[in-house]
């Protein structure tokens, strides 16, 4: 036996927990089944933002714990047959024996498949009972739940609006600040919001802009709440700081603060002989206070969490500070139940500010500002760069048409209608609507649908000269069913083989990524979806062939260039999804309706505006509240505004992503002080 192993170099059978089948236990899974697992790269599909997210198998995040990884181990039961263990999914999927998508990640006959088999085998041999009760003795081993925290800085947008509400001044510089980096879909997510030094400095520069600006003209914009008989008076001037503090900051200021304010004010309005010069240098000093540039709203000390609860609320539903009545409710005590909350949220939802910051949410999930950079060619005649904040604007109405009007937000997805302008009727062989942006039913047999059907995301997931099929599959693949794709390879070439002498349509060049097998992997996961797009042109005008021109070789006898050759191939837009069963489609409208009634997509939509919500991605701690809040949209016929004020009211937008948290919610009782 010994020398067996020494020649199968199977270490792994000589751990103790090994030795004897009886001993075997979940400690086992996590020492030595799940590294193999890992090693394997099985996460990386198998997740709840992975491609194989539909599948039964969903690893524990990079971060789990070890009491996770163990529970994890023994759910893995579902993929084991009791009565023919060798027929295991389990076993049979990683090996290969059996279609795999992701391919062979456990090679046969290694050292890696023998510590499989065998924790495959033991989970055989337990009931169903049995395994219940481990994991219950495993989870009391849990304490404390992951929270991300609240360390948000305000975004580009938001500082522009604060500024704007704060002290009246429009000139917006926030965009003069450097450009902000998409994470998890959204600009806002506090992964990527740290302070370099460049944006420090764009910071200190704004701030003495908007100080100098705010009293240019004496106080026009009416930020003194009294008049002062002198240059330094005091009671004026502590009641301008903490006037201006609890607008600025978002929450009260406390007395450390005030007199700190006041030491600067006082210094600079005895130095000038003025008032104004005091509160100038207060302003310039609060707008670069950590307290106004980030979301740290329930202030040092602990005080009023319900502050915190009307910045978020401000923050997310109108992209700006909250207002006057906002931060009067927090000072009353009135955003402490989730009834108050709600009655809160749908008064600003009646606001418009809430249609505008909404869009936002939308332009990011959709990327507007890849849209209103797109650029053509000479290859695309009828293309203008005027046109690109056409398409933006059509996708607005679309959205806003299904939140505002309560529709069913799937819709998105496989309306058979859509909101035109004018210059994009041509585009979609349509004739000009009524009235701009009017709705508009596309004629029957049309093949468009939703947001799919767009000039907009044709024109974005395109490129200068022609379509990309695998920038099409993979953007539906992570916006739409919030799956990660994994980048390819390092030193992988990525770029289709060029056109030669034999005219291919983008799907038999395609073919030849497939044949890699380092490529394939990913690409089948989304180039079979992008193909079913091949219809539609790089700016989403419909065709029914694929032209290529080939450049001849020059004439033999002149050696004069000769005319391109030009060539109009057939398109075979069949397509599918895979990891969703019944997926199969071959137009944009079908596409719409398997996106429209999927599960997968139907939770996405959640997960999209939880994490612009929460300026942060969903961790498993989150995922009974996820789970609450489908089960609101679903419940709901899908309305977008009743999935907004569900979330606004769970215990991770409010601060506490602890489950327990949430327990008193059937008084109305939240984790608010």
């Amino acid at each position: 036996m010994r020398r067996c192993l020494k020649v199968l170099g199977l270490w792994i059978l000589t751990h103790p927990l090994f030795a004897q089948q009886k001993t075997l236990d979940e400690r086992f899974f996590a020492e030595k089944v799940y590294p193999i697992l890992e090693k394997a790269e099985c996460r990386m599909c198998h997740n709840d933002n992975g491609v194989s997210s539909a599948t039964r198998l969903k690893f524990p995040s990079s971060e789990a714990k070890t009491e996770a990884i163990e529970i994890f181990g023994l759910k893995l039961s579902a993929l084991v047959d009791r009565t023919n263990v060798a027929q295991s999914l389990l076993l049979n999927k990683p090996t290969m024996r059996i279609p795999h998508t992701g391919g062979e990640r456990i090679p046969k006959g290694s050292a890696e498949e023998e510590a499989l088999k065998s924790w495959v085998t033991y989970l055989a041999k337990l009931t169903d009972t049995q395994i219940n009760a481990a994991i219950v003795r495993i989870g009391s081993r849990q304490h404390g739940s992951t929270n991300a925290g609240d360390l948000r800085r305000l975004t580009i947008s938001q500082y522009n609006n604060t500024v704007r509400d704060l002290l009246g001044d429009y000139t917006r510089p926030g965009d003069q600040f450097p450009p902000e980096d998409f994470l998890n879909g959204f600009t806002n997510q506090m992964e990527g919001q740290s302070v370099p030094p460049l944006l420090a400095e764009a910071y200190t520069i704004a701030a003495e802009k908007l100080a100098a600006n705010a009293f240019r003209r004496g106080d026009d914009q009416k930020l003194m709440p009294c008049k002062p008989a002198s240059a330094n008076e005091r009671a004026c001037r502590d009641q301008f700081i903490r006037q201006f503090g609890l607008k600025a900051f978002r929450r009260p200021l406390t007395d450390k603060e005030v007199a700190g304010y006041a030491d600067l004010f006082s210094e600079a309005a005895g130095k000038q002989r003025n008032f104004l010069a005091g509160a100038k240098v207060v302003v310039e000093a609060m707008l670069q206070s950590p307290s106004f540039l980030f979301h740290l709203e329930d202030g040092p000390g602990g005080q009023s969490r319900q502050y915190g609860v009307a910045s978020r609320l401000s923050y997310f539903l109108w992209d700006t500070m909250p207002g006057g009545e906002l931060l009067y409710a927090a000072q009353t005590g009135h955003l402490g139940t989730v009834d108050e909350i709600k009655k809160a949220a749908r008064r600003m939802m009646d606001d418009p500010r809430a249609r505008r910051a909404l869009e936002v949410f939308l332009a990011q999930w959709m990327r507007f500002d890849r849209v209103m950079t797109a650029v053509r060619g000479r290859v695309t005649p009828d293309f203008s760069a005027s046109m690109l904040p056409l398409m933006t604007e059509e996708t607005k109405h679309l959205f806003n048409h299904l939140v505002w009007d309560d529709g069913n937000f799937m819709e998105m997805f496989n309306a058979d209608y859509t909101f035109l302008p004018s210059r994009l009727a041509a585009i979609y062989g349509l004739e000009p609507p009524a009235e701009e942006f009017g709705m508009v039913k596309y004629p029957a047999g049309s093949t468009r649908a939703g947001v799919l059907g767009h000039a907009g995301l044709l024109t974005l997931t395109a490129s200068q000269t022609d379509t990309s099929p695998t920038a099409r599959g993979l953007f539906v693949r992570e916006h739409f069913l919030c799956q990660n794709v994994p980048p390819p390879p390092p030193g992988v070439d990525t770029n289709l083989p060029a056109v030669s002498d034999k005219p291919l349509t983008n799907k038999e060049r395609l073919q030849m990524h497939l044949a890699n097998k380092s490529c394939a992997s990913c690409h089948t996961l989304i180039d079979p979806i992008g193909l079913g797009f091949e219809k539609y042109d790089n700016i989403g005008r419909y065709r029914e062939k694929q032209v290529i021109k080939i450049q001849l070789q020059r004439d033999s006898v002149t050696n004069k260039p000769r005319e391109p050759k030009e060539f109009q191939l057939d398109l075979d837009t069949t397509a599918h999804i895979q990891g969703i069963p019944n997926s199969e489609f071959s137009t944009l409208k079908e596409l719409g309706n398997v996106l429209a009634h999927d599960t997968t997509c139907e939770r996405c939509v959640v997960k999209q505006i939880f994490r612009y919500a929460a300026g942060r991605h969903e961790t498993e701690a989150d995922q009974p509240h996820l789970d609450a809040l489908f089960d609101v949209f679903s419940k709901s016929g899908f309305r977008f505004r009743e999935l907004v004020l569900a979330l606004v009211t769970s215990p991770p937008f409010l601060g506490d992503s602890n489950p327990a948290a949430s327990k008193d919610t059937s008084k109305h009782q939240l984790a608010v002080k």
